[in-house]
């Protein structure tokens, strides 16, 4: 590979050519030959990747695009010409049903490569220009500021994440600022949080139209320019608006989105312990499928996380009302409306995941029906006017693709035919699974990572798709049956007690993963082609994982814990002083650990509280007292809770975890290589209860210098 790495712009030009001229030109008598197709597609793809950067790059992407899409058309062509099964109705009916559905997966996965061939504005160098202009202005004379207008809509979510966000809301860096409280359940305890911490407080008596009614409530009593939407789990880091507002100096500009990231991890990820190994599958849409549509025009509103322009807003009716997805409606309008909306892909807030599996298929299945229900309303990308065809492509795409979960479930039921039925739907005749369908496997699988920008691997977020392929199921045909779901609340506390499944996730795929293993029995017990029985495999494989992750793993508390980057502190008790290393934090306390070898015993008593300092968690010195402790491999691990001297030393705490910038990092999603092997150990060593030194939790980037004590320490 050297020589290549060496001469790699040429190959990357030469090779996919050379590929796609082969598989057209060899034919199923060519012998060793069949497989060179493949292998240069492998290098060809394996050099992109060695250019992560390179996935910024227009013509690095087109020629990628092109060659996916040669390599997607000969496969379609080839499926058509020599694979399909015509020899009896039902095999013919089975040949063709599998054969649409792969048209529909993979026309859908083109069309989304497509819309990325478009050049996307540089938005980063827009944004860091408004900003410094921003930040003359704020310095020269505040009141010519645009004012902003924070809008928080609650319903139901518990006090305490109600409090934090709106402290975070108060925190922000900006002078001319007013915070909203919108509740619609009218609990008096809000009001009187709201005149505790100087926030205004609103709410209606007539609660229909959910959180779309709530919001336009809200608009007559507004005075600023512009109001930014948060939920009331999401804290905004304290320079939201000096990154955002300068934006708007464009007068038609009516939209910043900005990502929507999640403190915790979600319940598929925590429930199989892959906080590690496996991505928020919500990465994938922020930083793949929103820059894309930018480049189109097309930036989708999220629902949270968005600065507004309120005129713009108020011209084209407010809030749309017509479905449960107001975000995604309402940006349609203001895009048609002639309005420039832009995505800044900087993470500048965070919110919570939803706390169950129950709670998260509930979540997803109200986002596949109010999308699609999208297209009952007067802002269908279908009828509205003022959307340029691109755009119409682009909106349509994103609601459309909730349809995919029929065509995914029959690629899912298929492999029952060889064995159940006894009816081949695909006749492998020649060697084109060698030079047509596998070049264009290597190149789907080792570009995804690169395509997406490290958001997602090839092979990891498949298990989203079978853990909700059921419950989205049903909620698309509820609503092409005319019957949308309708609007609830995600719950965000967490569940307790003893974790059980629902039946209502757990019963549909104990019923495909029985089919699944009769089936393969059957496929094992005669003399069978290979692909049958690795289909039927996968799908076991698949289905026990998504089976697996229907049991939540409850927290121990209601809290969120981060796992600090490389954070040091410094730990003191009577007249010892030593270092560690901090493993998990959270306003409820934290857990360290530190070498035996580096601290004398004599004297220290873990029963009694100890002293913690570090330029990290602030200017103060920090009280702990100690709760777990445990000693393995020469270190003792330790996790203890806070003893808080006043509000202030919690509230300043708080500040440092949610507030400050920078604090969630952009991480890139493992390989599969590395990461099927730790789902596997999950499936088969599950891992213990959520406790003490056993903790769910995500990265976080805390701001400190390095904190050095005069000790002879050893920190790993």
């Amino acid at each position: 590979m050297a020589p290549l790495l060496r001469f790699r712009p040429v190959a990357l030009a030469v090779l996919p050519l050379a590929a796609v001229v082969m598989g057209l030109a060899l034919s199923p008598d060519d012998g060793v030959l069949v497989g060179s197709p493949a292998l240069l597609v492998g290098v060809w793809a394996w050099l992109l990747r060695r250019r992560p950067d390179a996935a910024r790059t227009v013509g690095a992407r087109r020629s990628a695009i092109a060659v996916v899409t040669l390599l997607s058309g000969r496969y379609l062509v080839w499926r058509v010409a020599a694979t399909l099964n015509l020899t009896s109705s039902s095999a013919a009916a089975l040949s063709l049903l599998l054969l649409a559905a792969e048209f529909s997966l993979l026309g859908h996965g083109l069309l989304q490569l497509w819309l990325a061939w478009f050049r996307e504005p540089p938005v980063a160098a827009e944004t860091d220009q408004a900003a410094e202009q921003l930040e003359r202005r704020i310095a020269w004379d505040s009141r010519r500021l645009l004012a902003v207008d924070v809008l928080v809509p609650t319903r139901g979510e518990p006090m305490e994440l109600v409090e934090r966000s709106l402290r975070g809301c108060l925190a922000l860096d900006y002078p001319r600022l007013a915070v909203w409280l919108l509740d619609d359940s009218a609990r008096p305890e809000l009001a009187e949080l709201c005149r505790r911490l100087g926030c205004a407080y609103l709410s209606r008596s007539e609660r229909s139209h959910a959180k779309a009614g709530n919001l336009n409530h809200a608009l007559p009593h507004l005075q600023g320019d512009l109001l930014l939407v948060l939920d009331a789990d999401v804290v905004p880091q304290r320079h939201f608006l000096r990154r955002t507002v300068g934006l708007f100096d464009d007068p038609r500009l009516a939209l910043v989105q900005t990502p929507q990231s999640y403190m915790n991890a979600d319940p598929v990820i925590r429930n199989l312990g892959l906080e590690r190994w496996l991505m928020p599958d919500e990465e994938l849409f922020y930083r793949w499928i929103e820059p894309t549509r930018q480049g189109v025009g097309a930036v989708v509103c999220a629902g949270t996380s968005f600065l507004m322009r309120r005129a713009a807003l108020e011209q084209v009716g407010g809030f749309e009302t017509a479905t449960s997805s107001e975000d995604l409606a309402t940006g349609i309008r203001l895009t048609a409306a002639g309005y420039r909306t832009l995505y800044l892909n900087e993470k500048l807030s965070a919110g919570l995941a939803p706390p169950s599996l129950v709670a998260m298929a509930r979540q997803r299945s109200r986002w596949a029906s109010g999308t699609l229900q999208t297209l009952r309303t007067t802002a269908s990308p279908l009828r509205i006017a003022g959307l340029s065809p691109l755009q119409r492509l682009a909106f349509l795409e994103g609601i459309l693709h909730w349809l995919n979960v029929i065509p995914q479930l029959v690629l899912l039921l298929m492999p029952l035919s060889y064995g159940l039925l006894g009816v081949s739907p695909l006749l492998l005749r020649d060697q084109g699974a060698l030079t047509v369908a596998l070049p264009l496997l290597l190149a789907q699988l080792l570009l995804v990572r690169w395509f997406s920008h490290g958001s997602r691997s090839a092979l990891m977020p498949e298990l989203y798709r079978w853990v909700f392929l059921v419950p989205l199921l049903l909620a698309v045909l509820s609503t092409v049956r005319g019957r949308p779901r309708q609007f609830q609340v995600t719950p965000k506390a967490s569940p307790t007690g003893r974790p059980r499944p629902a039946l209502c996730l757990v019963l549909p795929l104990v019923m495909l993963l029985g089919l699944q293993l009769v089936n393969l029995a059957l496929l094992l017990r005669g003399p069978n082609p290979l692909l049958p029985l690795v289909w039927s495999a996968l799908a076991v494989a698949s289905l026990m994982a998504a089976l697996r992750a229907c049991w939540d793993r409850c927290p121990a508390d209601a809290v969120v814990w981060f796992r600090p980057e490389a954070v040091e502190v410094v730990l003191e008790q009577d007249t010892l002083r030593w270092s560690a290393r901090l493993t998990a934090i959270s306003e409820r306390g934290v857990e360290m650990s530190w070498h035996a070898a580096a601290l004398a015993s004599d004297g220290l008593d873990l029963a009694l509280p100890l002293q913690i300092r570090s330029d990290c968690l602030g200017s103060r010195t920090l009280t702990l007292r100690p709760e777990q402790v445990s000693r393995s491999r020469g270190r003792v691990k330790l996790g203890g809770v806070w003893l808080w001297r006043d509000q202030a030393e919690r509230i300043q705490l708080q500040a440092r975890l949610y507030q400050q910038p920078g604090a969630w990092p952009v991480r890139q999603a493992p390989l599969d290589l590395l990461a099927i092997p730790a789902l596997l150990k999950r499936l088969v060593w599950p891992r213990r209860p959520e406790g003490w030194l056993s903790r769910s939790a995500l990265p976080i980037r805390l701001e400190c210098r390095p904190c050095r004590a005069e000790l002879p320490v050893l920190v790993d």
